[in-house]
Parts: structure tokens; sequence; C-alpha cells
């Protein structure tokens, strides 16, 4: 699971959004003073500006035309001020009072709840502990600065902030680093924040948890005994070797090592005072205390390691624990779970049952011996479950949210699919976890409880449907999660229309598409998935407004004027620093305003794109030289602007290039070279040049050569630690560019891989219903698809399948995103990516992908604008 998006579900319930909107009085605590610090209520001194930027108030001193003054440099050394929520307000007010004297431009956090968020335990580790940013106009003053700022803020608590250099006991930190919004495009391609090195180029500005100095600047000479002492604390005196880092978390990593004086097995956790804060406001260091206490507690049950140690390095604690052979029990569900098969055998589903039903029962006799210590757990879940090496015993791991049932604490710290309601306390909160474990064991998608617990219901009648469990353990895990019996709730069909019921599952899902339009905010128009907070992520193909604006237009739906509208203003001009590509960027939405009519913006954006290093980007189709040669080239024949085609022509023979030389790290249809084989089967199509089918074929035997076969035989994207066999990053993607190439010119191996990827689009589960990663692209595949072994019975399975995941949104069907912890309308990962696959298998004029048209049905071609049939014309 991906931490990076429990942030995003604190402040909706229904959409990932943006956490910084609680604290701008955006949210729940709208018109609340209370929401900000007092600073940020303080009348705007005169000769200065302000403005907001994600979670930074901003303040920069100006003239008598609102230009900032001269004097400040577009990067240097920065200074971050550190601060707990109980000291940052007036710590803040101590920066504020000496800066604003001085005409020194600052920015800071101006609430305690973007701070807390800054700082909780899956913030990132290299902006934790930032509290303010100083900008000096050079080294003496930055001298000056700290040396006046540290007299202020003497004995002030703070997190240490990771990627700074501390100045002497804090909470005054500095890093090198750009003080302007500038970009470059990084070693993979990607635009990324930049400042100018020693020849006035710009390179990444690197921004990682670790402090560094680029290879151009001087280390001021008063830093360099601030750097010894940074270097002076190892670990080298300690009697444990570390010797690898099993997780890290804002609140500090956890590792493996061994015990040099016994040279047995440990576990050494460790904590970051002031970081790492759970809900309650809990550091690391008290959580971790916690932890400590409820291990003793538990001494002698066998159920949960025993403490070794206890010490602190560098203001850092350490708990040293016994090492559990085993593996934690969401491991197992690749290995044993029978439904990532096509056609699971009988016999395997039943025997998984039994193990399913065993390892529930053992884990609730730890449960039990936990609370006869008078322990409550309170974050019970498939990861904190260790299961043996007999594949049957468990113990259980992190007790950091435990506490005793005297305290009657809340639960601070939880599993997205395992957290109890509000109204749930004491041994009630483990006995709820053990109810969603019931469910996950078998269908691991209780993470939509958070946002709906009636969808609990359903997953159970899946389930039953599925495996051979008994009705009654079922039944118990719904009561207890959703506080109702069987028997006294209604009979009403849990999913308000069918996916295969066509078009009112159109209509359906165009509703809540509608209902969750937001056309009064500039971030974004429809919730998505949290990609589209980046910058200028809210207009894109894959995440943003032009993405949604796409599929309801393939599909058949009524125009949005209104979201045309507001696509149009917010490209006039577009964000600062959104990135260029077909799916990330400027041309996939200049494609779509192009299909919409709106053709003048669209050349407007594509000439931006062109003004920029465009031929620096990755080879990909998702943001890449792929992606940007299809777009010009299409645009170059709606718009007859013959200019762009010989851009189409000159990506191609970049990537023509780059194909001679090693392969690329990625694989699949968005990142991997499938999608520099879609440009030239493509162009190849335009000019009947063979070469350009010479180099389709090169580009897709690079990806299938990182194809491996599972024990069925099924291709898949191998990437060392997982197999892949989605449209975006696996296998299916490389097919659906495989039935493109096979309509052209036959091919033996080509014809065995493409039925080798068949059944990768046919299991019976995956975990998420999202275009590009999940059911919603094996619909697409197996509604286009030429291959011999495809059956419509094998769509018509897809599709029923894909109300698992369907949720009712203001009565009408839409499904999660990514993570399955919110709703989402993107086209990449929610409800208009599954609209256009259903579109695309069920529509009287197919949808389709752009620059993939149908291949087995006549449809007016999104690429061609003219009809398709089974086999693409040159």
């Amino acid at each position: 699971m991906d931490k990076r998006y429990e942030v995003f579900c604190l402040v909706d319930r229904y959409f990932y959004e943006t956490p910084d909107r609680l604290s701008t009085g955006s949210g729940s605590d709208k018109g609340s003073g209370a929401s900000l610090y007092e600073p940020a209520q303080r009348p705007v001194p005169e000769g200065w500006r302000t403005g907001r930027s994600g979670d930074w108030l901003h303040f920069t001193p100006v003239d008598d035309t609102g230009v900032p003054r001269p004097g400040s440099p577009p990067q240097g050394w920065k200074i971050h001020v550190s601060a707990c929520l109980e000291n940052a307000e007036k710590t803040i007010a101590k920066v504020w009072d000496h800066c604003v004297p001085r005409g020194i431009p600052f920015k800071f956090v101006p609430g305690p709840y973007a701070l807390h968020l800054r700082n909780s335990k899956y913030a990132g580790r290299a902006s934790s502990g930032k509290c303010i940013t100083i900008y000096p106009s050079a080294d003496e003053q930055l001298h000056t600065i700290l040396r006046e700022l540290e007299d202020l803020l003497a004995g002030e608590a703070g997190p240490y902030i990771l990627s700074d250099l501390r100045w002497n006991q804090g909470p005054l930190y500095v890093r090198y680093g750009g003080f302007v919004q500038r970009y470059c495009v990084d070693a993979s391609g990607v635009l990324v924040s930049a400042v100018e090195d020693g020849d006035g180029v710009l390179v990444p500005d690197r921004r990682e948890p670790a402090f560094h100095v680029p290879s151009w600047v001087t280390l001021p000479a008063f830093l360099q005994p601030h750097l010894d002492a940074r270097n002076a604390t190892t670990t080298n005196d300690l009697p444990y070797r570390i010797e690898s880092a099993l997780h890290f978390s804002n609140g500090g990593g956890v590792y493996t090592g061994q015990d040099v004086r016994t040279g047995e097995k440990v576990v050494l956790k460790e904590a970051r005072p002031y970081a790492g804060l759970a809900a309650d406001g809990a550091d690391a260091v008290a959580r971790l205390e916690r932890e400590k206490t409820a291990l003793e507690r538990l001494s002698g049950l066998g159920i949960a390691p025993e403490v070794r140690d206890w010490f602190v390095l560098g203001d850092h604690r350490f708990l040293v624990m016994d090492f559990l052979e085993g593996r934690t029990l969401n491991s197992f569900f690749a290995q044993r779970h029978p439904l990532i098969s096509v056609d699971p055998d009988p016999t395997a589903v039943a025997d998984y049952t039994d193990w399913a039903l065993g390892i529930h029962a053992a884990v609730e006799e730890a449960v039990a011996a936990v609370h006869s210590r008078g322990v409550v757990f309170n974050d019970l879940h498939m990861f904190n479950i260790m299961v043996g090496p007999d594949e049957r015993t468990v113990s259980l791991l992190d007790f950091e949210a435990a506490a005793h049932i005297d305290e009657h604490t809340r639960q601070a710290l939880a599993h997205p699919g395992f957290i109890a309601p509000a109204d749930r306390r004491g041994f009630e909160v483990d006995r709820y976890a053990l109810a969603c474990l019931r469910l996950a064991l078998f269908l691991p998608m209780t993470t939509l409880l958070v946002v709906d617990r009636d969808k609990a219901a359903h997953l159970a009648d899946v389930i039953a449907e599925q495996f051979p469990v008994p009705r009654e353990f079922l039944d118990e895990a719904v009561e207890t999660i959703t506080g109702t019996s069987p028997t006294t709730r209604g009979r009403t069909p849990y999913v308000p229309v069918e996916p295969a019921d066509w078009p009112r599952s159109r209509d359906s899902m165009v509703a809540a598409i509608l209902a969750s339009a937001t056309p009064e905010r500039d971030d974004r128009l429809f919730p998505g998935d949290v990609a589209q907070f980046s910058d200028g992520g809210g207009i894109g193909l894959a995440h943003g407004a032009a993405g949604v604006l796409y599929a309801l237009a393939e599909t058949g739906a009524e125009r949005y004027e209104a979201g045309e509208e507001w696509l149009l203003r917010h490209t006039d001009p577009p964000p600062p620093g959104t990135l260029l590509g077909l799916y990330d960027g400027l041309l996939g939405t200049a494609f779509v305003l192009d299909r919409l009519g709106h053709t003048p913006r669209a050349l407007d954006l594509t000439e931006r794109v062109l003004g920029e290093k465009w031929q620096r980007l990755v080879p990909d189709l998702y943001g890449g030289l792929a992606g940007v040669g299809l777009a010009l080239e299409h645009l170059s024949r709606t718009t007859g602007e013959s200019g762009l085609r010989d851009r189409a022509v000159e990506a191609a023979q970049l990537l023509a290039d780059r194909l001679a030389g090693e392969p690329g790290t990625h694989t699949g249809l968005l990142r991997g070279a499938t999608g520099s084989a879609l440009l030239f089967l493509r162009l190849y199509e335009r000019t009947g040049a063979p070469e350009l089918l010479d180099l389709a074929a090169t580009a897709l035997r690079q990806d299938l050569a990182k194809c491996g076969q599972d024990r069925e035989g099924t291709w898949l994207v191998n990437e060392g630690f997982r197999t892949m066999p989605y449209l975006g990053a696996g296998s299916v993607g490389i097919g659906m560019v495989l039935d493109d190439y096979l309509a052209h010119r036959p091919d033996e191996e080509f014809e065995r891989a493409r039925a080798g990827i068949l059944p990768a689009a046919r299991s019976r589960y995956y975990a998420q219903p999202g275009l590009f990663n999940g059911r919603a692209g094996m619909i697409l595949h197996l509604g286009r698809t030429t291959a011999p072994d495809a059956a419509p019975g094998h769509l018509a399975a897809q599709i029923a399948a894909l109300s698992w995941y369907a949720m009712p949104y203001q009565g009408h069907l839409a499904f999660p995103g990514d993570q399955m912890m919110r709703l989402s309308m993107d086209l990449n990962t929610g409800t208009a990516g599954c609209l256009l696959a259903l579109g695309a298998a069920l529509g009287e004029q197919p949808a389709a992908l752009p620059f993939l048209p149908p291949l087995t049905r006549p449809q007016s071609s999104p690429f061609t604008g003219a009809e398709t049939t089974s086999t693409p014309s040159p």
C-alpha cells in the first residue's frame, strides 16, 4: 500500500483531497480563525506581498509597483526553522518580527493542521519538520540571521530536518536550493524543480531526506563545524550491527541486525523526537515507548516479540526486539490466493478456504491472549500479522498504537482497511479489525469500508459466490462492521446498476461524474488520483479534466459545456510547472481540446510544448517522445499544420536512435518500448514505409524480453519483485499493440506472445478496477483484441466482475481509484476509465483510447477520423 495516499483521505469522505484545504478554511473548519496561527491573520505589511502555495504562506518585499525588490537571488543557502505544534505559533511570530523589519523574504506553514500533516507518520521525510523557510540574500546575511535567530529561538524544540544541516542544537537548519520555481528535465525525462549548476545550466534541485552539498557549491566556512558534528554520530560503538532496512517512515526506520555479542538476529526500531505524529499528537518516541510497555506486558505469551534493549543515539530512541521467523500475512496473497488464476481449481479454492479459516482462528486466539493481559492492540491488519515457517502459527507485530484497556484511549493510528468507527472503543476496536480480516483474507478490498461500511455486505456476497465459506462466518463479520444483522438489512441491490446494463450503466456513471464536478475550483474540475494535485495535474489526460471530458465524448454522453469552459479557462495560460506529455501534460490536453473543437487553444498549447526542450523527454507514451510524436502527427492532420508532422517525424527518429542503444528500465504501453512501437505503427499506416514496421517489431521485442511465464504459462511483465498483467505497465498493454502489429505483418513469435498474454486479461481477481492498473484495462483489451482464442464469455465475465468494486455516489454508479481508499472520477484510475472500457466493449460506436482504435467493429477512429475496420490500412 502506498502510504502517501493516507494524508489525502483526511479532508473528504468520498474523494482524495489535498490536506491543506482544511487548514486554509476550505474544508470542515472553514471560517474558523483557530485554523490559522496569529501571524497568518496579521495584515500584510506595507511594501510586502503575500500569497499561498500548497501548505505555505509566502511573504515577499516588493517595490511601489508590486515587483519583488532586487537583491534576493534565484537560489542559495536557505534557512529552515523547525517547530512543534506546541511552539509553532510563537516561533513564527518571532521570525516574522525579525524578517519583516529587515526586508528578508520568508514563508511559513500558516496553521496547526497543515503542520501536523507535515510532521505526521507518513509525511514526506524530506520535508518533515519544516515550519518556516527564510531566503537570505548572501552567505554573510545567512550567517547573521542564523546567529540572531539562535538567540531568539534558543531551546525551542522541533523535529530534526533530515534534508538539512543543523545549526548547533536547532531549531535552525540550512540547505542549498532554489528560491524561485524553475524547472528542468531530469535524467529520467521528468520535469522537476531546478537550480543552476556552475556552468549556468539548469539541473534538478535534489530534495532527499539526506543532506548534501552540490558539487559546484562551496560550503561556507562557518557551516563546516556543524557538518563535522553531524558526521560524528555513528553506530560504530553499538553492540548491534545493522544489516538492512525493512521500512522507513517519517517517524524513523525499522532494521534487521545482529547482536555482535551473541550472533543472534534482532530487529531495531527507531523513533525520531517530535516527528511521525499520530492523530492524537503522539510523536514517534511516545509511540515507541508505548510499544515497549505493551510488549513487556505481553512477555511470555509467545504471540509477540520479546524486548531485548532500549537506547538513545543522536537524540533518536531505539527499541531492540527478537527477530521473528516467517512472513507477514499480506505476502501470502500472491502465493496462495486461488482467484489470481484464470480458471481456479475447485480443490485449490477449498484448500485456500480451509487455510484462511485456520489463520483467522489463530489470529483470534492471539488477540484473545493480548486482551487477557488488558492490552488493546489498536492496529490489527494483515501487515502486522506474522505467519510462521509452518504457515499455520501466527504472531503479532507493531504495538506502537497499543494501550491498556484502563487508559480508555481512542484509536489514533490504524490501517485504512481495518480502522474502526469512532464509536468503537477498547477491545471492540480489535474485534472490528478481526471482522474486517474475515473479509480481507478472501477479498482484500476492505479499504472501501472507510468510504461506505455498507460495502461489507456486498463484499460478503461476492466472497460467498467464490469460496465455500460458511455463511455465518461472513454474516457475523458484516454485523460487526455495519452494526446491523443480515435479517434487518434491506434487500435493495447495493450496486445502483450493473456495469453490463449498457447504456443505463453509462448514464449512471456520467451522472456520478457530473455530480462530483467542482467548476468553482481552480486546482481540479473532477476528483481523481492524488497526482492531480501536482503542478498542472488537474487539467491533463491521465488524472485531470481533459481525460474525463475525453471519456464522456468517446462514450456518447452529452457535452459538458461548463467543463469545457473550465478547461479553456485553466489553459489560458496553463498552470506553471505543467508537464509536456500526452497523458501527464499539455499535449494530451491539446489533443482533447482539438477533438472537442477548440483547435486554436490546442495549437497554443502545442506551441508552448515545442518551445521547450521536448527532445530531451523520456521515450515513453505517458509523458515522453512516443506520446509527443502521436499527438503532433494527429494535430498536423486535423489542423493542417504540416510543421507539426515534421516534429512528429523528429520524435520518431529520436526514438529510433534510442532503440539502438541499451533497453530502458521500464516496460509496457505507458512507460516502456511498446509506446514507441505504437508511434512507429501509426506512422507506418500513414506512409507505408516498411522500416517503420521493423522498428515497431524491435520495440515490441524489447518489452517481450522482460516478460516471463507464470506456473500456468501466462505471459506477465517481470519486475523482479512482482509480475504485472495490467494495461499500463503490464503484459496486456503489450498485447494490445501486438494486435495492431499483427494486422499488418504475420509473426509467429508475436502470435505466441499474444496468445500467452490473453489469459492475463482473464484472471478472476484484480486488486483495483482502474483502466491502466486494474480490471477495466482487461475489459478494454478483451473488447478490442483479435486474438483467435478470445471468446465473448471472457469479456462478459470481466464486465460482470467489475461490479465487485462498484459503489454508489449520490445514487449513481462510481468506482474507487488507486489504493481503493476513495472514489475517483479520472481516466487513469477511476470512473471515467471504467466508463471508457465499458464503452469500448458495449457501445454501439465503440469507444477507444487515443491512438488505439477498435479493431473488430467499425467506428469513427479518434486517430484517423475515418471508419476503421478489423485491419487498419496503411
